[in-house]
């Protein structure tokens, strides 16, 4: 009965069936990792003190940035060069923009130093303006922004001295020198400005370091590649059991081998006077030719 799982079309399904199966668990099992990833870097970062509050360290001893390193105190010396503003970005439930300021160390290179948050618009905003002269700052480290950001302006086209990601990428087209590929944002308010003092910047938590959304659509996906699985198995055994009981039904004579399903459409099948050739004349016409005589 179960002979046909042996014909070539058969065996185009079965191979696609013992290749979809494996590499759907396979997805799903890998899905399932990233998630248990980001569980067990939530409970790290849990387990660990406020990066703000330990002790302050050089930034070049702190570099690269990492989860463990993101949110360390970062001391470096240097000028205050060039101003930028990054606006569209969220504070308190509320509009502004940060105050930026590239920090020129002895090194040569800068480093973006975020010294408040203004509310507001940042086109024709007026800013205190920065410490002159060779300063020393401790801010909260932080790694260079990319796309996937909260408040990143990807779309380009701002206004001259305004920036929409702060990024080492982003900066060495803006700057004519080296940047650090970190920045720092200042624990303590700085005053001055239109609108009041501007307010510092809390530290943002390393990417990937929490249960955030991306995480649960990686559980979601696990369950999406499982349910696959079980979809491809579920329609072969249907498959199967279609195909082995029409082969059944044509072992037992209840259809015709090779014949389809179907409406009878043979030859005089449909209603209508019977006019085969030497049928007998009904009673009507007998009667007929016996009152003619005939």
């Amino acid at each position: 009965m179960y002979r046909f799982l042996l014909t070539p079309r058969w065996w185009g399904i079965n191979l696609f069936v013992v290749l979809a199966i494996p590499f759907c668990v396979f997805m799903g099992t890998w899905q399932l990792g990233r998630f248990e990833d980001h569980v067990q870097s939530h409970e790290q970062a849990e387990k660990q003190p406020d990066p703000s509050t330990r002790a302050a360290k050089p930034l070049d001893e702190l570099l690269p940035v990492d989860k463990v390193t993101s949110g360390r105190p970062a001391v470096a010396t240097g000028t205050y060069a060039d101003q930028f503003l990054v606006p569209g970005r969220e504070l308190d439930d509320r509009q502004g923009f940060y105050v930026l300021n590239m920090l020129r160390t002895d090194s040569g290179k800068a480093l973006p130093v975020v010294r408040g948050w203004l509310p507001g618009s940042a086109s024709g905003a007026r800013v205190p303006a920065a410490p002159r002269g060779e300063v020393t700052v401790t801010g909260d480290l932080q790694a260079s922004e990319n796309a996937r950001s909260k408040g990143v302006d990807v779309r380009g086209g701002l206004p001259q001295g305004q920036l929409g990601m702060i990024s080492a990428a982003t900066l060495v087209n803006l700057v004519p020198y080296d940047v650090y590929d970190a920045w720092v944002t200042l624990p303590k308010p700085e005053a001055g400005g239109t609108g009041g003092a501007m307010k510092p910047v809390p530290a943002a938590a390393p990417e990937g370091s929490g249960l955030d959304l991306k995480a649960f659509q990686n559980l979601g996906y696990t369950g999406e590649w499982f349910v696959f699985a079980g979809f491809v198995l579920f329609m072969w055994f249907r498959l199967v059991r279609r195909e082995a009981e029409a082969a059944r039904d044509v072992a037992l004579g209840l259809v015709p081998d090779g014949a389809e399903a179907g409406p009878d459409t043979t030859a005089g099948s449909e209603a209508g006077p019977d006019t085969t050739a030497g049928s007998e004349p009904s009673e009507d016409v007998r009667e007929a030719e016996t009152a003619s005589g005939r």
